[in-house]
């Protein structure tokens, strides 16, 4: 294996640099240099730190001449002047010198070759490397042999803190991301997810400059149709909404769990792995992703018997944001190369906190711009620090926390993709029913999947609707193997008039909410919202 590099371009010297280790090596510096745990199914428990999610208002971006007038800043993207982002950089490279030995992790960012982007990840903690090692693609021998210069560099010094006194500091983490010198700063965060999700970020600056949609999704493919073409599904949600879930399928292969583009040729996975939340997994309900959980895969947080080392999915003890990162190759029926073509149908997820919005409702071409530029869903406990239970949100393109452009050039992408190939967009609730939270339940996952498998045979595309009389969704009335009035939330609801004033307060959030985007929109778009 090609273990040399040269990290003096880096700044960095160090007795001893360990580069793109196997799994194994990986487990054994894990476990004797980092308190790990290996499980009885195979799989390596680790402790992330204090830092058990994202922390979003920890991010910046440097603001450059460049890229200044490009960049949605706010409450997303926070800027930092160059000065401070080259001081953070020198601290953490500083941090890396003081290391006996570090970990370098190279490997790609997006299955698409003419999209590529080549990423080198340093750290000074195994499980980073190994977490790297299966979230992003790996590269062969003679590709990493070949590999040269990054286009893309994180420096990960998690364990050492940001100085706060220092100007534009919030706190002492800090995520920083240059886009003009393609590099990401890590200080005072163990938490891997930060890495995955910097990646990411860069992708959602790169992508759309050409022509290409950036989405926050997870996809699968099934059989091909009888009439020939392809039948692709995205799924589109924030953590926690199912994604991940719903996406792996034993009936279709899963094309990947979360990061994908939208090109001329159709769609591809960004990533190489899976990054599953694992609280409350079982081998009944999720075979696809408790079956992956074996030897290589990453297991965050995870409370386990030290006896036994069987871990208890169901304790949130240490956080909610429980967490598995595993090759994709681990799933079962994954498509690798992780590409296919244009998708047949396009579904958001949403995590309705508030139990108003219907299970499953058809989307006209106006209603998914709207409900794409909307993003509603609830912030589910663990994916972000500070969070304990659901709480209503709004992400622009479901994706809000790592977009860098404003969000209207992703919603015209998207809506340029959906007139030129013909998909079929869906809303799909996988929150409350028969009231909010508190009140009310979670929508079984059974009636979820039911409503899925009725989305990719065709029968909710021709099956019966009722019009939703605050939200003018077109609710489907009927699903095979589902019973009762689930699919008619007004009606599932004790007190119907309870559901209607819990809908108009919800619906004059979305009007609220959309307001910042009615402009750019237009009028059709704007009149999709509620009524």
């Amino acid at each position: 294996m090609p273990l040399h590099v040269d990290l003096s371009v880096h700044e960095i010297s160090v007795p001893v640099v360990v580069r793109n280790a196997p799994p194994a090596r990986l487990y054994e510096d894990a476990v004797t240099r980092e308190h790990a745990a290996i499980m009885a199914s195979g799989a390596i428990a680790v402790r992330s730190g204090a830092k058990t999610g994202r922390s979003p208002t920890d991010k910046h971006v440097v603001r450059a001449p460049e890229s200044e007038a490009d960049v949605w800043w706010g409450t997303v993207n926070h800027p930092i002047e160059e000065h401070t982002f080259l001081l953070n950089r020198q601290r953490a490279i500083d941090y890396l010198n003081t290391r006996d030995q570090i970990y370098v992790c190279d490997g790609y960012a997006g299955w698409d070759p003419a999209c590529r982007l080549k990423v080198r990840v340093l750290c000074s903690r195994a499980y980073h490397a190994l977490y790297m090692h299966n979230m992003l693609i790996r590269p062969t021998l003679d590709e990493l042999d070949q590999f040269g210069m990054p286009d893309y560099v994180i420096y990960n010094a998690g364990q050492f803190p940001a100085n706060p006194l220092m100007a534009q500091m919030t706190s002492r983490t800090s995520i920083d991301l240059s886009l003009e010198r393609r590099e990401q700063v890590i200080l005072g965060t163990e938490y891997a997810g930060e890495m995955k999700k910097g990646v990411f970020t860069i992708m959602h600056w790169m992508l759309p400059g050409r022509g290409v949609l950036s989405m926050h999704c997870s996809a699968n493919e099934g059989p091909a149709l009888p009439g020939g073409g392809n039948d692709v599904s995205l799924f589109f949600g924030l953590s926690g909404t199912g994604k991940t879930t719903l996406s792996a399928d034993p009936a279709r292969r899963l094309i990947g769990d979360d990061e994908h583009g939208w090109g001329d040729e159709g769609i591809f996975n960004i990533e190489g792995g899976c990054y599953a939340k694992c609280i409350h997994l079982s081998a009944a309900k999720e075979p696809e992703i408790y079956d992956a959980i074996r030897f290589g895969t990453v297991l965050e947080n995870v409370v386990y018997d030290q006896a036994t080392r069987e871990v208890d999915y169901e304790s949130s003890a240490i956080t909610e944001n429980t967490r598995a990162a595993y090759p994709i190759e681990s799933i079962a029926n994954a498509k690798v190369p992780c590409v296919a073509g244009h998708p047949r149908n396009v579904i958001f997820l949403t995590c309705d906190a508030s139990g108003v919005l219907p299970p499953v409702s058809r989307l006209s071409r106006e209603q998914a711009m709207y409900h794409f530029l909307s993003g509603y869903t609830a912030r589910v406990a663990g994916t972000e620090v500070g969070v304990s239970e659901p709480q209503a949100a709004f992400s622009a393109c479901f994706s809000a926390a790592f977009l860098v452009r404003h969000p209207a050039v992703y919603a015209r992408l998207l809506a340029e993709k959906l007139a030129r190939h013909g998909a079929q967009a869906w809303l799909v609730n996988t929150g409350w029913t028969g009231g909010g939270y508190g009140q009310g339940q979670r929508i079984d996952l059974a009636v979820t999947r039911r409503i899925i498998d009725g989305i990719h045979s065709g029968s909710l595309a021709r099956a019966p609707v009722a019009r939703d009389p605050v939200f003018g969704l077109d609710a489907v009335t009927r699903v095979p193997g589902v019973v009762g009035d689930v699919l008619e939330p007004w009606r599932a609801w004790s007190d119907e008039a309870a559901w209607a004033a819990a809908a108009r307060g919800l619906a004059v959030k979305f009007r609220e909410n959309f307001a910042s985007y009615a402009e750019q929109a237009g009028p059709d778009v704007l009149a999709a919202g509620p009524l």
